[in-house]
């Protein structure tokens, strides 16, 4: 503590003046190395102005850091790695602020996750009076932070990584990658008075990916809630780089108002800025790079008195609530958690290169009835290499003055008075208004894609028993196991936890055969093809719920992908109940692909993927593919895909069926189904032949599914049956081309 001058006493004034001198000395800021947690306590109940505590290098595991303190402007208070980066917070670990003038610098987040509802919270309780800042961060610095895969093993299980409260705080240069739990990454909260009209500011970050959840919840940076949603927030979000940032349709969801979003990058990210709830909101000079991506999108527009202007948008491939640039419709009296009217917005100087879709009017319903009024949409170049329009109008657009556009297409008859068609308009790419490099850390590496497969190893396997176990209980990261011809069975079930790749000599010449419930067995880092090979389920145990392949019985942060290329299953038919693929329960694969492959004799389902039965909205993998291959005898027929609830925040599942006989699987009059797709958002079924088998049932949900059955042909009436799980939904379904032949 600094000294204490007692000015009572009997010296002169010219001794005080000289003790005076002496309280800089007294007060001089001090760092204080800590090794441990309880040296941690220790020091920072005594911090002054200027201190500074450094975590010595290593792992603190299971540690929960109060960072509570009064800094000054000139000499705030930090907490900060001794050596950038080396000092890393694991286990059960959280940091909660409260004070001013702190900063918190260089730590890592890792290989753990938060005991709380927080990683970082910039409040260590909720104030209980108006007046009362004790418990809040003000003024407060994040910096050169990070924040990898720290994820609640439960992926259904909700938490943020970083939760902002206070006033004129700055979180800027982090690294946030790889959260794979529900919860938003960031989130802005404004759930009491000191934490309205906030000033903070979000700036040179990097939000690298954020994988597909399944689920609503996954949003990468969330400014309010709709509860405070007409409260002013204040808040300016700059200069931060987006990176595959997939979670759900809201990447970025401005949920307050009076915000500034502004010379942001949003690289291969699926989803939009979505201006979700609040009013005069400004988004300007902001990148959106979809490079054909599918479900990138760019601009999504609610509310009143939003500016949109001098973005760039290209090679954006999203529709729906995820197209490139999305006026919405609003409800007439809307509450304040639904859709409020767009109202007075301006859209102008928009630069929009190969953008698929720009939608006004979208969601219209009868709930969503209010069209846009009072609004411009001015002076923005449009330009698509196939010369095509990629105006959709959903509604009317009376109630939006188009002047000065550019188009090299004719935008058609309700558009038309608004725009000036160039056929030779070009525009050349702009600089970025921030690059990769100047973002986040230095010292910390950031994504950089890779094929999943492409790096495995390849070991040679002989036939005999458990020596692909063996072999791959070997390995020491992802690898290709080529087996030759001959048998292979496997008496304990194969335990995954990295990529796989096991290669046969083919179909009938590579034979496996294994004795437990099932042959895989998924977990936390794997994935898994199957190539050119036959699998038999004869030497199975007669026991409930069997699968060739299924994922963890415990929830699975890490999404999956799953290949069957070339590969026979036959004689899963020990028990009433035998799959080939079963996914459980919040388990999530990012690709289920099968092609060229024969599925016969068999008493339960070649892809069963209907786990997440609670109607939340909530799936179990993204894109599902199956082409060139033959179902015959599968009483559970081809696959059974699931998606329940009324949520509108995800993108899939997408399904694909292309060139695939179905015979007798199951039998026509078996009052069941051949393929199952409730809730699925994009399905085509196509150049198939159904034989003797159950119909094709299609349940909708919500979201405006677009599904398609076309250019099959069938043997027993009828080849599918459509059923509305919503009340008065119209239905998107859509038929063509199929041909009955008795």
């Amino acid at each position: 503590m600094c000294g204490v001058i007692d000015m009572t006493n009997k010296n002169s004034t010219f001794s005080i003046m000289f003790l005076l001198s002496f309280v800089p000395a007294l007060c001089a800021a001090k760092d204080y190395p800590v090794a441990n947690f309880s040296e941690y306590q220790q020091v920072v109940s005594e911090l002054e102005p200027g201190d500074r505590v450094l975590l010595n290098d290593g792992v603190w595991r299971d540690v929960e850091f109060v960072f509570s303190a009064q800094g000054t402007a000139a000499q705030p208070i930090t907490l900060a790695a001794a050596n950038p980066g080396k000092a890393i917070i694991s286990g059960r670990s959280n940091l909660k602020l409260a004070g001013e003038h702190l900063v918190v610098r260089g730590l890592v987040f890792k290989d753990g996750y938060t005991p709380s509802d927080a990683v970082i919270s910039f409040r260590t309780a909720k104030p209980t009076d108006d007046s009362d800042y004790s418990t809040i961060a003000v003024n407060t610095r994040l910096t050169e932070v990070v924040i990898d895969d720290f994820s609640n093993p439960d992926r259904y299980e909700t938490d943020y990584w970083v939760s902002v409260y206070g006033k004129n705080n700055r979180i800027d240069h982090n690294h946030f990658s790889f959260k794979r739990n529900k919860g938003v990454t960031m989130a802005v909260r404004l759930d009491t008075v000191h934490s309205r009209e906030n000033k903070h500011v979000i700036e040179y970050n990097y939000f690298g990916p954020r994988p597909v959840l399944g689920s609503n919840g996954g949003e990468t940076l969330r400014v309010g809630t709709s509860h405070y949603s007409l409260s002013d927030s204040l808040t300016t979000v700059a200069h931060n780089y987006f990176e595959h940032c997939d979670g759900e349709v809201e990447i970025l969801s401005n949920k307050s108002s009076k915000n500034v979003i502004k010379n942001n990058v949003f690289f291969e990210s699926r989803g939009t800025l979505t201006l979700r709830h609040g009013n005069g909101n400004l988004v300007e000079g902001n990148a959106f790079i979809g490079n054909g991506v599918d479900h990138t999108g760019g601009i999504r527009v609610i509310n009143a008195d939003q500016i949109i202007r001098n973005n760039y948008l290209s090679g954006l491939a999203g529709s729906r609530f995820g197209g490139g640039l999305v006026v919405m419709n609003g409800v007439p009296n809307s509450s304040i958690n639904r859709y409020h009217q767009v109202d007075n917005a301006l859209i102008e100087n928009n630069t929009l290169v190969n953008v698929d879709r720009i939608i006004f009017g979208a969601g219209s319903d009868e709930e969503r009835s209010a069209i846009a009024s009072n609004s411009r949409f001015i002076n923005n170049t449009i330009i698509h290499d196939s010369k095509d329009s990629p105006f959709e109008l959903h509604d009317s657009v009376e109630g939006v003055e188009f002047s000065g556009n550019k188009t090299n297409f004719a935008p058609g008859e309700q558009l038309g008075k608004g725009f000036d068609n160039v056929d030779s308009l070009t525009v050349a790419a702009p600089k970025l208004p921030v690059t990769k490099a100047q973002v986040g850390v230095s010292w910390y590496p950031k994504y950089e894609k890779s094929a999943l497969f492409e790096t495995a190893k390849s070991v040679v396997v002989k036939p005999g028993e458990d020596t692909i176990l063996n072999a791959y209980k070997a390995l020491d990261g992802a690898a290709e196991l080529v087996l030759g011809e001959g048998d292979y069975h496997s008496s304990k079930t194969i335990i995954l936890n990295k990529p796989l790749i096991i290669r046969g000599a083919g179909q009938g010449k590579t034979r496996l055969t294994f004795a437990r419930k099932s042959l895989i067995d998924l977990r936390n880092g794997s994935a898994i093809r199957l190539q050119n090979l036959s699998i038999s389920g004869v030497r199975a145990p007669d026991d409930k719920a069997n699968a060739v392949i299924r994922s963890d019985s415990k929830p699975m942060t890490k999404n999956f992908e799953l290949e069957l290329l070339g590969v026979e299953v036959t004689d899963l038919n020990i028990n009433k109940d035998f799959d080939v693929i079963k996914l459980r329960q919040s388990t999530f694969a990012d690709n289920v692909i099968v092609t060229d492959s024969n599925f016969s004799n068999i008493t339960g389902t070649v892809l069963k993927l209907d786990s997440e039965r609670d109607d939340y909205g909530m799936y179990n993998a993204e894109y599902i593919t199956v082409k060139d291959s033959n179902v015959s005898n599968v009483n559970g027929g081809l696959m059974t895909v699931y998606r329940g609830g009324t949520d509108e925040s995800t993108f899939g599942p997408h399904v694909s069926v292309d060139n695939v006989t179905v015979t007798n699987s199951p039998a026509a009059d078996a009052n069941a189904h051949s393929i199952l797709l409730h809730g699925v958002q994009r399905a085509l079924v196509s150049n198939s032949h159904f034989d003797n088998s159950a119909p094709i049932l299609v349940q909708h949900t919500v979201g405006g599914p677009v599904v398609r059955i076309s250019d099959n042909t069938y043997s027993h009436k009828p080849l599918y049956q459509v059923q509305s799980v919503v009340p008065g939904m119209e239905s998107t379904f859509a038929s063509e081309n199929n041909k009955f032949s008795e």
